[in-house]
């Protein structure tokens, strides 16, 4: 009985010893993968914005899908324009004289591709829609509409993907916290998304850390 109790105790005492480290060791593996995934659908979420920046400039709107986006980013050309300032001589049927007018004259100089502007040789963009890592080949969820703001009427977009997709693999209870994350150095909320329905903007929720990766 008592080597018994001893193996029961010897058991106990592992299985409390493993629980210990991984309550120590686990929120650090967490935040290692956190932060590896998070940056590489940020990369992805500004590809995204990119894009649209540049779609909204040829077309004065944004893009509602993946196709049209990947299309125009294939065909699409910037025109290169360069303005100059002139004058001349008018006659005025008011003061019956030769009046000088002022005149800006803008000259289309010619064209560039915008997939060579954005991505060079590279073509990610063509699965820039595909949230990296996803097990079930998970997309962004992006749309664009038009909204009302101070009497104008403004395109606007958003793309976003769930942080449940992003870290499906990992512990329930991390998972959780991190859904209900707040704080400067973190992305705020159970989301990580660029642009707004709601307000002009095309920024993203990430904090600037992943826009420091980024640049490395």
């Amino acid at each position: 009985m008592k080597t018994i109790i001893q193996i029961v105790l010897w058991i106990a005492c592992v299985g409390l010893g493993y629980l210990i480290y991984r309550s120590v060791t686990g929120p650090i593996e967490f935040n290692k993968v956190k932060v590896e995934r998070f940056a590489k659908v940020v990369s992805n979420l500004k590809d995204i914005r990119n894009s649209q920046e540049a779609y909204k400039t040829v077309n004065g709107k944004y893009a509602k899908d993946f196709n049209s986006l990947i299309t125009f980013v294939d065909t699409g050309k910037y025109v290169i324009t360069q303005q100059r300032d002139s004058s001349y001589m008018e006659f005025d049927k008011v003061y019956q004289i030769d009046l000088l007018k002022e005149v800006k004259i803008i000259d289309t100089l010619g064209f560039v591709s915008v997939k060579d502007s954005l991505f060079k040789a590279d073509d990610r963009y063509k699965s820039m829609m595909n949230v990296p890592g996803a097990p079930g080949g998970e997309k962004f969820e992006m749309k664009a509409d038009i909204i009302e703001k101070s009497g104008y009427k403004a395109p606007v977009f958003e793309a976003k993907v769930e942080k449940n997709v992003i870290l499906y693999d990992q512990p329930k209870d991390l998972l959780a916290k991190e859904n209900a994350e707040i704080g400067v150095d973190e992305v705020n909320g159970n989301v990580i998304t660029v642009g707004s329905l709601e307000e002009v903007s095309t920024s993203g929720n990430w904090p600037p850390i992943y826009d420091k990766k980024g640049e490395q």
